[in-house]
């Protein structure tokens, strides 16, 4: 009776064939764990990256928010004065503008429904605040102008006074817009700037609007026919 002959293999082989297995599986499980690796350093520094951007663009919104309240506080100083020169001029005899006086005290009572939360600034409050603030302002110029007109009122000293201190307000204002205005660009190029706007769109930050310069903003105000005839 003749069997088959059996495949037989020498312990030196089946040794050799193990050790090439359990290479085999170390290599696949080291491989795997380069890739969890490389992931988890991956996911690290987005996070770190993450965090270190919204941490950027909240201290660019604050600052924002502090230049906004520095705007706020120059037109604030300027507001206060507006009585007390509504008082002198309406003081001067020689003085008959009433139109005109009106006209300031009715800007004047129409800026507290204007005023913005810094943590509100959309376009549509901007636009309505600086409304409000551009009508006060050509108000006061054209009161200026007309006082020309009326020498006893420019020799009064207490509207001297009150003329100096609304010009180092203006100048006051003028300074707080431009610092306004470059905090916005800083803050709205940061959170337009790529991969940055799809972290700011993740978590909630906009872009901004400053303020926009009118057209003939440095022309001289014009004074109505009627104002001017006493």
């Amino acid at each position: 009776m003749v069997f088959p002959e059996r495949d037989v293999k020498s312990p030196r082989v089946t040794t050799k064939m193990t050790i090439l297995a359990f290479i085999k599986i170390k290599t696949m499980k080291g491989t795997r764990n380069l890739a969890i690796l490389v992931i988890l350093g991956l996911i690290l520094i987005l996070g770190v990256w993450g965090c270190s951007g919204y941490n950027g663009l909240v201290k660019q919104d604050e600052k924002v928010k502090n230049m906004w309240s520095n705007v706020q506080s120059s037109y604030q100083r300027r507001a206060d004065l507006i009585p007390n020169l509504v008082n002198t001029v309406r003081s001067e005899a020689t003085f008959e503008q009433q139109t005109l006086i009106q006209t300031i005290e009715a800007r004047y009572k129409n800026l507290s429904s204007v005023k913005v939360d810094p943590a509100n600034l959309t376009p549509e409050n901007i636009q309505k605040f600086q409304a409000a603030q551009g009508e006060l302002s050509g108000a006061l110029q054209r009161l200026m102008v007309v006082v020309e007109n009326y020498p006893n009122l420019k020799s009064n000293e207490g509207f001297r006074n009150l003329q100096t201190q609304l010009e180092g307000t203006e100048n006051r204002i003028n300074t707080a817009r431009n610092d306004f205005n470059a905090a916005i660009n800083a803050y709205n190029t940061k959170v337009r700037s790529f991969p940055m706007n799809l972290f700011a769109g993740l978590f909630g930050f906009k872009v901004k609007e400053g303020f926009e310069a009118k057209e003939a903003a440095q022309d001289a105000p014009v004074v109505p026919e009627n104002i001017m005839n006493k």
